[in-house]
């Protein structure tokens, strides 16, 4: 168990003061150490992480389509994504492990990610969403700054123009059908139509950009092209 010292330091480096200190060492505390481990609240904490980075794309990319949000929410996410965050709080050092995980400088990666999510988990639960948010927020400054989903992967008119380019030797053509609603609250419905192609496909959404990536990515299947590649540059 961490001294008085060494848990005042790690409740420093998270940014959170615990009411409840049972909690923060219960997070460092592996399955391998025994019961009660930290598995609970890892299962919590993945949950709680997943909602607050999710918050944050969407409050932040607004005019992005949902499978870019759901591809750059992924990459923050990720286990080794994580692992990598807990040297931020230099979980290492502290974490409770049965001798079988205790292989001197090595700590798995999934051990370490684990205890970040375990560790966000016990915030949560001692003070509430609010501290969980802050939290996170903090200790993924970095890469928030860093994530530009619109880059993640192509977006759906940009497939269909280089799909019917390469296809049909035509661009799409986007027309916006109705806009309602007041000037501060619209809602558009736009289709999209491909030479030599019989029909549209409509998109909607409060966005024109938006609606448009509805519509392209109908045309695509429509087309029968072939779905976006999931991001793997990393």
């Amino acid at each position: 168990m961490l001294s008085e010292s060494g848990l005042d330091a790690l409740q420093e480096r998270v940014g959170h003061t615990f009411a409840n200190v049972e909690l923060l060492h219960q997070a460092l505390r592996h399955r391998s150490a025994g019961s009660p481990d930290n598995e609970r609240l890892e299962f919590l904490g993945d949950a709680i992480l997943d909602a607050v980075v999710s918050e944050y794309l969407y409050l932040t990319y607004r005019d992005e389509a949902e499978g870019v949000l759901t591809t750059a929410r992924a990459k923050l996410v990720r286990g080794d994504t994580l692992a990598s965050l807990a040297s931020n709080w230099q979980l290492h050092p502290v974490l409770v492990l049965g001798k079988g995980e205790q292989s001197g400088v090595d700590v798995r990666a999934s051990i370490l990610a684990a205890a970040v999510e375990a560790v966000i988990g016990a915030v949560y639960l001692d003070g509430g969403f609010a501290s969980a948010r802050r939290v996170i927020l903090a200790l993924m400054e970095q890469e928030l700054q860093r994530i530009e989903p619109g880059e993640r992967q192509k977006d759906a008119k940009t497939r269909l123009q280089e799909h019917t380019q390469k296809t049909l030797q035509v661009l799409p053509v986007y027309q916006v059908r109705d806009a309602s609603g007041p000037a501060h609250q619209r809602y558009f419905r736009v289709s999209c139509s491909v030479q030599g192609v019989a029909g549209h496909t409509s998109g909607e959404a409060p966005s024109r950009r938006v609606a448009e990536q509805h519509a392209a990515e109908l045309m695509l299947q429509k087309l029968g092209a072939k779905p976006a590649d999931p991001d793997t540059s990393t």
